[in-house]
């Protein structure tokens, strides 16, 4: 008998908040039992290089999967991929997953997480909300998904831009189960 590496994907959407992403991949990369696929849409490599003036996202060493690849492992449940994280998630691919409209790799590994009641964990980023978009989040939460809105908090005194956003980040690595040094409220 073996132990279970832990299998995630990471996709990055055209949502603004590249910053959110960035900060969990620099988190991600130094764990070393955690394997790790990256999606990111055509409009994500532009937010990113616009919001963050460079295009460091290809420095990451993990494995990138094309839009429409298909053969992607994540793509079928028998790779027992365990958890996705769409950060930041548009509200364009959040109304595709709540629909069940798998038309590229990403809405088909939400569809495949999602009908193997894995963990998908939407950080929505969007302000402010329409009823469609509201609508839309009930359904994935009703589907087994974690809405986690891009709000960070401020109980812990942020003091840069990086470490309001790490407060996000801190959250989403709380629900994928990965054990963080992070501020507790009442520690």
């Amino acid at each position: 008998m073996s132990i279970k590496k832990r299998k995630i994907v990471i996709a990055i959407t055209g949502a603004s908040g590249s910053i959110y992403a960035k900060i969990l991949l620099d988190t991600l990369v130094k764990i070393q039992e955690i394997e790790i696929g990256i999606l990111l849409s055509d409009n994500a490599k532009i937010v990113w290089e616009t919001e963050l003036e460079n295009d460091n996202y290809k420095n990451y060493p993990f494995t990138f999967y094309d839009k429409n690849d298909f053969n992607a492992p994540f793509a079928s449940g028998s790779a027992k991929y365990d958890t996705m994280v769409i950060i930041p998630c548009s509200m364009g691919t959040l109304g595709r997953i709540a629909n069940g409209i798998s038309n590229d790799l990403l809405s088909r590994a939400a569809d495949v997480i999602l009908k193997e009641r894995r963990k998908l964990i939407l950080v929505a980023r969007e302000t402010p909300y329409s009823l469609i978009h509201i609508n839309n989040m009930k359904l994935v939460t009703e589907a087994g998904g974690i809405i986690c809105p891009a709000t960070p908090s401020f109980y812990s005194q942020p003091k840069t831009i990086e470490e309001v956003a790490k407060t996000v980040v801190d959250r989403v690595l709380d629900l994928m189960e990965i054990d963080i040094d992070t501020y507790r409220w009442g520690s």
